[in-house]
């Protein structure tokens, strides 16, 4: 697991820990260790229900070791998700393997508060990943304060140290970022930022720890 520092910017007003599982390699690349990321989303192309299971049971077994690693380090947690970029309600049951699979590992750590609902979106944003081909969809681009004006966040989060969970930090997007701010204006008392893969390349706004 890559330890990161998230460094401050127009979306976040202070420096956090991050994490991330692996670096991000397009399916097929032979470096690529997160495939199943694609498989879970299930937006582009179709995905048998037996891909999917697959795919919900190898992300199951990073987050089991990864959570456990930074309870470890940090005490407990509260989990919560960067929701996808579209409303409540827009996705199928077969496109929310993610947060399906992050409350599954939440629940079954009891150092670990299960928040995957208490951040739920209300209204439509681009969906980044596929705006480059023409596909992004209604709602607007990444600005701050972007996360804290299309969903509801929970007022459990007050007080409570916050693991914000997203499939892909991609950097110099600033969708993460603005989301870990919403958790600090929410109340939060510390977040620690979490993501399966990081899209490689691009440096600007964060840096490796030692």
């Amino acid at each position: 697991m890559e330890k990161i520092i998230i460094e401050t910017s127009k979306y976040l007003s202070k420096e956090v820990y991050g994490f991330c599982h692996a670096k991000y390699y397009r399916r097929g690349n032979p470096m690529s260790t997160t495939g199943f990321l694609t498989d879970l989303k299930n937006d582009i192309s179709y995905v048998s229900p037996e891909m999917l299971a697959q795919a919900e049971q190898e992300l199951a077994d990073v987050l089991t070791t990864d959570f456990q690693k930074l309870v470890d380090a940090f005490g407990p947690l509260m989990v919560c998700g960067i929701p996808r970029a579209k409303h409540e309600g827009y996705y199928r049951n077969d496109q929310m393997g993610l947060r399906r699979v992050i409350s599954k590992v939440a629940q079954a750590n009891p150092m670990l508060e299960d928040g995957t609902s208490y951040i739920v979106r209300h209204t439509d944003t681009v969906t980044t990943h596929r705006a480059k081909w023409g596909y992004g969809g209604n709602g607007e681009m990444p600005r701050p304060g972007l996360l804290k004006d299309t969903c509801n966040i929970s007022g459990a989060i007050t007080g409570k140290n916050v693991l914000l969970v997203d499939d892909i930090f991609t950097p110099g997007v600033g969708i993460d970022e603005d989301g870990i701010q919403a958790m600090f204006d929410a109340g939060a008392e510390n977040v620690i930022f979490y993501a399966v893969a990081r899209a490689g390349g691009n440096m600007a706004g964060f840096r490796l720890c030692a």
